[in-house]
């Protein structure tokens, strides 16, 4: 677990500072026997992307589009605080950066004659085969 002073890094535009980070704990499900029913492994962050200093109003409006008001990531895949902290605090970095990422608009292209030819000779050989199944007069 990084130390509190230390932000957390989602893209080269774009860290968020742990303080505001909102943590949960609770005991995790599943087997593990008395462990699980007693230690609160399960970790919980959420984010408030409304509250948010550390984010720009482009990142805000898009973070807002894509994920909502607040970004909730659970994590209890280990017997262990400290790693399940460490697993949703990836998890809620990778959910924030695809949210964040901006898609090239595609340009539309026009089909190569190659493309065509291949298309057209396809499609030939696709009536060869089905007129080949037809019955003929004489049968």
């Amino acid at each position: 677990m990084p130390p509190a002073t230390e932000d957390l890094r989602i893209s080269s535009s774009c860290r968020i500072p742990l303080h505001e980070l909102e943590w949960r704990f609770t005991a995790g499900g599943g087997p593990g026997g008395q462990h699980a029913n007693k230690a609160a492994t399960r970790a919980e962050v959420v984010f408030d992307v409304t509250a948010s200093a550390a984010l720009g109003p482009r990142q805000r409006a898009r973070l807002l589009e894509k994920l909502g008001p607040v970004v909730r990531v659970v994590a209890s895949d280990e017997r262990s605080q400290s790693r399940n902290r460490a697993i949703a605090l990836e998890r809620l970095k990778d959910r924030l950066a695809a949210a964040l990422k901006v898609e090239a608009p595609r340009r539309p292209t026009r089909p190569t004659r190659a493309s065509k030819e291949r298309r057209l000779q396809s499609k030939s050989r696709r009536s060869a085969i089905k007129e080949s199944r037809r019955a003929g007069p004489d049968d």
